[in-house]
């Protein structure tokens, strides 16, 4: 075991939960939303995306949302830019790190990006030289790594020669993510093997979705495995718009008190973080699916005299 002491923790709600709104949350919201997440001790953000508004309306105020934003020490703001367009966009915008995303299997590429996955790959190799020289950081990620909703099992080989991509269009950290809830813990320890083995020198994260329940469980294999960074959204908001049965991914509360009693640092406050769940839950006029917010931590206690008491 290689358990790591210290996490870091990638809030993906505010992009990847709120694109799947059916209702756009007005940006005001969205500023104040982050801005609690960033009292409560979230420094890396992923805030929005920069893609077309008419594919994904819920998000079309992206450059609003970044310019609103309080910085604090040490924050960073990434945004999704999937082709040359978004990039500059996000870059006029101010962002501190874009991500662009490929699929490890054909199908889900030409769902979720409309092209093959050649092209996507030429697609990154020209963002990467775009941006060679601007000063922005940049994150890869390649979605339906554990797994694809239309084919089944991804070969190994199909995500190391994407990871492979990256590596040499210059990329030094790299998301895998769960992209429709098909990860295991075997598939989580061999998998990441596998990319660490041939790219001993990118940091990985890991993105999991909970829909089969087992969310936490493939945590605990990646930190079993040393893996020191994870993607999770605030209240289990969120899935694939283009994945059936895409479901949330796992929850940012849950994530942060699962870690906390593991004796792990990620630097939140859980109470703070709650709170914010909490106000996501009224924006959004449902509850959520986190766990943890509704309990709250293991040792929050209740008054005796005012539990229910079995009679006769």
């Amino acid at each position: 075991m290689n358990m790591p002491d210290k996490v870091e923790v990638i809030e993906v709600g505010m992009r990847d939960g709120l694109q799947m709104e059916p209702d756009f949350v007005d940006t005001g919201t969205k500023i104040a939303l982050i801005d609690g997440l960033t009292d409560a001790g979230l420094r890396h953000i992923e805030a929005t995306s920069f893609v077309s508004p008419r594919a994904v309306p819920q998000l079309a105020d992206a450059a609003d949302v970044l310019a609103g934003v309080r910085r604090p020490a040490g924050s960073r703001f990434s945004v999704l830019a999937p082709n040359l367009k978004g990039v500059e966009r996000a870059i006029d915008a101010g962002a501190d790190e874009i991500v662009v995303f490929v699929s490890a299997s054909e199908s889900h590429n030409r769902k979720n990006l409309n092209r093959p996955i050649d092209r996507s790959l030429d697609d990154i190799s020209n963002i990467a030289e775009h941006v060679r020289h601007v000063g922005i950081g940049k994150r890869g990620a390649i979605a339906c790594a554990f797994g694809c909703p239309f084919e089944g099992d991804v070969e190994l080989s199909a995500i190391q020669r994407i990871a492979g991509h990256f590596h040499a269009a210059g990329f030094r950290t790299l998301t895998l993510g769960d992209t429709t809830g098909m990860a295991t813990p075997a598939l989580v320890a061999r998998t990441v093997a596998a990319i660490r083995g041939a790219h001993p020198d990118m940091k990985l994260t890991l993105h999991f979705h909970n829909t089969r329940g087992i969310g936490l469980v493939n945590v605990v294999a990646g930190l079993n495995a040393g893996v020191d960074s994870y993607e999770s959204s605030l209240g289990g908001l969120g899935g694939c718009p283009f994945a059936p049965g895409a479901s949330g991914n796992i929850c940012t509360e849950d994530l942060v008190y699962l870690l906390n009693e593991m004796g792990i640092e990620t630097g939140i406050d859980l109470d703070k973080l709650i709170q914010v769940a909490a106000r996501m839950e009224a924006v959004l006029g449902r509850r959520l699916p986190g766990q943890v917010m509704k309990a709250g931590p293991r040792l929050r206690l209740h008054e005796y005299e005012d539990a229910a008491c079995a009679t006769g």
